[in-house]
């Protein structure tokens, strides 16, 4: 009884293997490439799948969602014979399971060699300047090229982006010489420019300033020329409104003899020849008042004429 008990449970026990290696369930997104005594034979998509166990073997699991590889800085010379080291992302999708895996024995290792030398082949004809300002054009280009060669192998790249642009530690330093130059030249023309625009705004003022000035002067002596007129119509009208005798301007004639003396700076000064004539008219006025009038002799002595004196 024993050996028929040991035989069926390793009855039941090769059932079960066959059961699990018959049954194959897929994950969403995933295939799996069947071979059949090592030759494929077909590819499980997602879902539950059915073998032949012992026969059909399970030879490669692949993922068909969207995967992100990041590249090591790879060293690259320039133009300008300058090395760089640039960093890559590929975004990248196993479109065809067999061909990826029947076309290239590890299509991760291949796209990384093919990224490297096809950025090698690009940055190799640009200088610094138009590598480190081109990375749209450079992506461009590699996912042109890995696109073209990876779509043989079953693979679509999506997109292909420079992490990382990294130039020598002397021409960095170059380079920020370079920018704070700019920088200190940019400040320096928009101070100068601010003081021109300053000193333009001064003289502008100051000329409006003379300007009102000026004009202010003008009509200040306008109107004080227009104001002495007046006064020198209105005292003329008022003399001969008044109608004067040669005895009152005589008398305002010597009153204005003391003023024409008037000044610390008046070392000479003329005396008139008309003074006689004013002084005559005058003493003939004082005359009616004299001794005739009071029981005087009624003579008029004549003032006599003086010459001009210079002090």
């Amino acid at each position: 009884m024993e050996p028929i008990i040991i035989v069926l449970i390793i009855l039941v026990v090769l059932v079960c293997v066959a059961l699990i290696k018959t049954i194959q369930v897929i994950p969403q997104a995933s295939a799996a490439i069947v071979e059949r005594f090592g030759r494929y034979t077909r590819t499980l998509n997602a879902g539950l799948n059915i073998v032949v166990p012992f026969i059909d073997t399970i030879r490669n699991r692949v993922d068909l969602r969207e995967q992100v590889v990041p590249f090591p800085p790879q060293p690259v010379i320039t133009q300008d014979n300058l090395v760089v080291n640039i960093d890559t992302v590929i975004y990248y999708q196993v479109t065809d399971a067999r061909a990826a895996t029947y076309e290239v024995a590890s299509f991760i290792q291949a796209i990384e060699q093919l990224t490297v030398t096809t950025l090698r082949n690009i940055i190799g004809g640009m200088d610094l300047e138009r590598t480190l300002t081109s990375r749209e054009e450079i992506n461009a280009a590699l996912r042109g090229v890995l696109d073209e060669a990876t779509g043989k192998w079953g693979i679509r790249v999506n997109r292909v982006e420079l992490k990382a642009i990294e130039p020598p530690t002397s021409i960095q330093d170059s380079m920020e010489k370079q920018m704070r130059a700019d920088r200190d030249k940019r400040a320096a023309i928009l101070q100068a420019e601010g003081v021109r625009q300053s000193e333009i705004l001064r003289a502008e003022g100051e000329k409006q300033s003379a300007i009102l000035r000026a004009e202010g002067e003008a009509k200040a002596a306008a109107l004080r020329a227009e104001g002495e007129a007046q006064a020198i119509r209105l005292v003329f009208e008022s003399i001969h409104a008044g109608d004067p005798d040669q005895k009152l301007l005589s008398y305002q004639y010597l009153q204005m003899l003391p003023k024409i003396a008037e000044g610390d700076a008046n070392k000479l000064w003329i005396v008139p020849s008309e003074i006689g004539d004013a002084l005559k008219g005058l003493g003939g006025a004082i005359g009616n008042f004299g001794p005739d009038a009071g029981g005087g002799s009624g003579k008029v002595v004549s003032p006599r004429r003086e010459e001009p004196r210079i002090d």
